[in-house]
């Protein structure tokens, strides 16, 4: 186990957790597929379980053999960056509450195809850049039964570090992959895809032609503020909006995301059985 005590900023191998960006990490040239960061010894355990692979941990020295011991234990071969409070509390810009990070390998990109055939239920994440509400979406969708996640390129990465934070792990429960043409690839597997918008021709959730029936069916959120863009929404096949009150016109987008899920995946399962 080797215990690395580092006593500045600059010591060698604890940049990828001080002074490189998650785009940076993204396209570390030390991993051919990338490196995130994973906080927290639970959400680490959630991504080990998931397939991931931790290549270094940074902790207190406490926590080596408290809440990252079974971590340290499993992987005895990756360095154990460790030293004060204040160093670690400068080097990543603030404290560790949660105690543990880890610098995490990528798996290998598949393919939308490969992720979506034979699924029931999938979700497309449309330019939605925001990292909260990435990690919140992810969540609902872990929670709420959604089966896999096509995301435009232009969204933000689930494997964000405040993405993960926010999804507390769920983003390694859902397989999701990046797609350009996310409905022109699920149209061809057979899926129908329901645009959540606040267009005036939009059907209401829990009507009868919201798409609900579908056997198979992608639901298509978008960025708060613009939403979705017309022509992704006219080439959905449906157009669903949440009922509102009091004047409210729309939900954010984390929180829409669960309405819907939990509503298209409730009732989906109510006519299966």
């Amino acid at each position: 186990m080797p215990i690395i005590e580092i006593q500045s900023l600059s010591s060698p191998g604890v940049e990828v957790y001080s002074r490189l960006t998650d785009l940076q990490l993204r396209i570390s040239p030390s991993s051919d597929r990338g490196i995130f960061i994973a906080e927290s010894p639970k959400v680490i355990r959630v991504a080990v379980s998931a397939g991931y692979r931790p290549l270094s941990l940074l902790c207190e020295q406490r926590h080596i053999t408290g809440d990252a011991a079974d971590i340290i234990a499993r992987f005895p071969d990756i360095p154990v960056y460790t030293g004060s409070r204040e160093l670690l509390a400068q080097l990543t810009g603030y404290r560790l509450t949660r105690g543990v990070l880890a610098a995490m390998q990528r798996r290998e990109r598949l393919s939308p195809e490969a992720i979506c055939r034979g699924r029931r239920r999938v979700a497309i994440i449309y330019n939605v850049v925001d990292t909260t509400n990435i990690g919140s979406i992810f969540r609902s969708a872990a929670a709420l039964g959604i089966e896999a996640v096509l995301l435009t390129p232009d969204s933000c990465d689930p494997l964000n570090r405040r993405a993960v934070r926010v999804s507390m792990g769920s983003v390694f429960l859902v397989p999701w992959t990046w797609c350009a043409d996310p409905i022109a690839v699920l149209h061809s597997l057979g899926f129908r895809v329901a645009a959540m918008a606040l267009s005036p021709d939009a059907v209401a959730l829990g009507s009868p032609h919201d798409g609900a029936d579908s056997p198979q069916l992608a639901i298509m959120l978008g960025t708060e503020g613009d939403g979705l863009p017309a022509a992704a929404i006219a080439r959905a096949d449906y157009v669903v909006r949440i009922p509102m009150a009091a004047g409210v016109d729309s939900l954010n987008v984390g929180s829409a995301s669960a309405v819907a899920f939990w509503e298209y995946v409730a009732r989906s399962r109510s006519k299966k059985s």
